[in-house]
């Protein structure tokens, strides 16, 4: 009890410094305003990267293709290295492995029991990208604008490109489960939901970008940045990860359900005819 005491009292210490320095130092003066820098945040028109000298790009692409090519070389090393050696018994990594196979293929097997492999397989591919993509700008990995300027690299999602593609692609998946299940029919019901990609896409990025603002936000003013940051940080981060992970794939699930369930059969002619000469009997 008294090691717990004087724990929390160091705590208590560090924490009043911080705040004592933070007050003291106050705000430096800056090159560009804070709406100027939240408005870079959104746009990127300012803090661009050169992609291998050929185009100058949104941060948010070299974050696409970073977060691609650590799940792909992560996915080719479990095939390889860990799937082959499970057990009977699984260990920890193995259980969580499962686990996260197993509640996406639920999830698809749920909301389209007919036909869920093509599905499951897509929406754990795009949760476990928006998952580690959101997760991606926690390790505040730098890079080196067009002026000169250092730049962490931010979420991929948080770019509004990114976010569309991604809405555009799960509406895309939606619509060729109609055409397989039921043809026209279900290009019909698939068009009905037309502003769908704009929901997902927009969702995705909003949902994103206002943590990135905050952050950004609290960044800004000195007398904020001591402490506060990773608090905030690590909160916005784990929330958006978690909540648009689940609702981008529960909503593409729950569409791809919705269009690719088979219609009911209709009655035979002769039944039609038997029940439409009841009808002219009964008037």
């Amino acid at each position: 009890m008294k090691q717990y005491k004087k724990g929390l009292t160091l705590w208590l210490i560090a924490i009043l410094v911080l705040l004592a320095g933070a007050l003291l130092t106050g705000s430096p003066s800056r090159t560009e305003s804070v709406q100027e820098a939240m408005r870079d945040a959104v746009l990127h028109n300012v803090n661009r990267i050169s992609l291998f000298g050929l185009k100058e790009v949104n941060p948010g692409l070299i974050s696409a293709f970073v977060v691609t090519a650590v799940l792909l070389i992560l996915a080719v090393g479990i095939r390889v290295f860990v799937i082959p050696r499970f057990q009977y018994i699984p260990g920890r990594f193995q259980i969580l492995l499962e686990e996260w196979v197993s509640l996406f293929n639920g999830m698809a097997k749920d909301s389209s029991p007919r036909r869920f492999g093509f599905l499951s397989a897509y929406i754990f591919a795009v949760g476990a990208f928006i998952f580690v993509g959101t997760l991606f700008e926690l390790l505040g990995l730098q890079a080196i604008t067009v002026h000169g300027h250092p730049i962490t690299l931010p979420a991929p999602l948080s770019d509004v490109n990114a976010a569309i593609a991604a809405g555009t692609l799960s509406y895309m998946v939606i619509l060729s489960g109609g055409i397989v299940n039921n043809g026209m029919n279900g290009v019909s019901k698939t068009l009905k939901e037309f502003s769908l990609p704009i929901s997902m896409s927009f969702r995705l990025f909003g949902a994103l970008l206002s943590g990135l603002l905050v952050t950004e936000l609290v960044y800004y003013y000195i007398s904020l940045s001591f402490v506060l940051p990773v608090a905030v940080g690590v909160l916005f981060t784990l929330l958006h990860a978690v909540i648009q992970t689940y609702v981008l794939t529960m909503l593409v699930s729950m569409y791809y359900g919705e269009v690719s369930e088979p219609d009911p059969p209709k009655p035979p002619r002769e039944k039609r005819k038997k029940r439409k000469k009841t009808r002219g009997a009964g008037t």
